[in-house]
């Protein structure tokens, strides 16, 4: 069974039609890349999947189950779990507490009990583990607003992991990074998402082909080829609409 499945996704917001019949499928364990020019419908097909739109036609199944409509915060209960394109922090929270926050809503702990979070250790110690994972450890304590750029990314990506999803995606994780950080945040990708299912919407494409075992062209709201990664390498169509106009 699939553990995503779009069916003849389409949406036009007042009348400028964005996705004219969109068919994606993913399988359990898949690293799979969504590309295509701006504007072509990327964000748009994440916020359809996760529930911050509602599609004007087709479906969305997740896990077996149709979430066509769902609202985000029911999505992601049922382990769908995104970054966004613009950092999405409480920056003016410590990342200790960005992460905490996240484990607290998966376990359906409500802000009424922070004042005994003390003594909840397992918490403290799950946060902890994430944020080794991804880097922060050291930083546990500082502002979110305060880390580099790249930081902030991984803490991000620390919050998607602390809903311990079975769905991970990621919009454009490496945008306004320097090439460094880039290199860091995709090693930071690739090591904390082994083992799990990824859809990542990326422009860099040495990102993408090293990431990706399977990537989804969209090209002005359509899908204009899905394949291996090799196979889209080589599509003249792709080179013609998009891989040849990113590298002129």
């Amino acid at each position: 069974m699939a553990i995503l499945e779009v069916k003849n996704l389409h949406k036009d917001f007042s009348g400028l039609k964005v996705l004219f019949g969109i068919d994606l499928r993913l399988e359990e364990g898949d690293r799979h890349a969504v590309i295509g020019p701006n504007g072509a419908g990327k964000s748009t097909l994440f916020n359809l999947i996760t529930g911050k739109y509602v599609p004007t036609r087709g479906q969305v199944l997740f896990d077996g189950q149709d979430i066509t409509g769902f609202p985000p915060h029911r999505v992601a209960r049922l382990g769908l779990a995104r970054s966004f394109q613009i950092t999405n922090i409480f920056r003016t929270m410590t990342v200790f507490q960005n992460v905490r926050n996240a484990v607290l809503s998966r376990k359906g702990i409500r802000y009424q009990v922070f004042s005994r979070l003390s003594s909840l250790t397992w918490v403290n110690d799950e946060v902890d583990s994430i944020l080794s994972q991804i880097g922060l450890l050291d930083r546990r304590n500082v502002a979110a607003g305060e880390l580099a750029h790249g930081q902030q990314r991984a803490l991000e990506i620390g919050l998607t992991l602390a809903l311990d999803p079975k769905l991970i995606l990621l919009d454009e994780p490496t945008a306004g990074m320097s090439s460094s950080e880039s290199r860091d945040t995709v090693s930071l990708i690739e090591r904390v998402t082994r083992g799990r299912t990824l859809v990542i919407v990326e422009h860099d494409m040495d990102v993408v082909f090293r990431i990706a075992n399977r990537i989804t062209v969209i090209y002005y709201g359509k899908v204009l080829a899905s394949g291996p990664p090799e196979e889209i390498r080589n599509d003249q169509r792709v080179k013609d609409a998009y891989l040849g106009e990113e590298r002129t």
